[in-house]
């Protein structure tokens, strides 16, 4: 199996033990992100909206590296804190996405990284 690990400056960089994605085949892999600034070791957590900008910005990212976008997503994991975000998150998460929705599965968790309250990965056919 072809495996291709993928790192880029324009996303935050692994907060552990991970890559920011992986790449086999057709497929794209990507790592759970949350709103760390690319380049730097802060948060843009001001409001749970602002928040999700930021991964859905740090997810476009890592898309845009290997020639995809948001068309090319299949499959997403949204994290989040607390059910309490779902709506908020669920109209800035639709801003990103025409008609055709990729399949879905949203859970509330103890807790997350950073004690940030939204993480998203996702999988794309490229």
């Amino acid at each position: 199996m072809d495996k291709k690990v993928i790192n880029i400056e324009t996303a935050p960089a692994p907060i552990g033990p991970y890559n920011q994605a992986i790449k086999t085949g057709n497929l794209l892999f990507i790592s759970g992100q949350i709103a760390l600034v690319p380049g730097q070791d802060i948060l843009s957590n001001g409001t749970i909206e602002e928040e999700t900008h930021q991964v859905m910005k740090n997810l476009s990212a890592i898309l845009n590296s290997e020639g995809a976008d948001f068309s090319n997503v299949v499959k997403t994991t949204i994290f989040l804190s607390e059910m309490v975000h779902f709506t908020t998150v669920n109209e800035v998460y639709g801003q990103y996405f025409s008609s055709a929705y990729p399949a879905r599965e949203t859970v509330a968790v103890k807790g997350l990284p950073r004690n940030v309250n939204v993480e998203i990965s996702m999988i794309a056919a490229l």
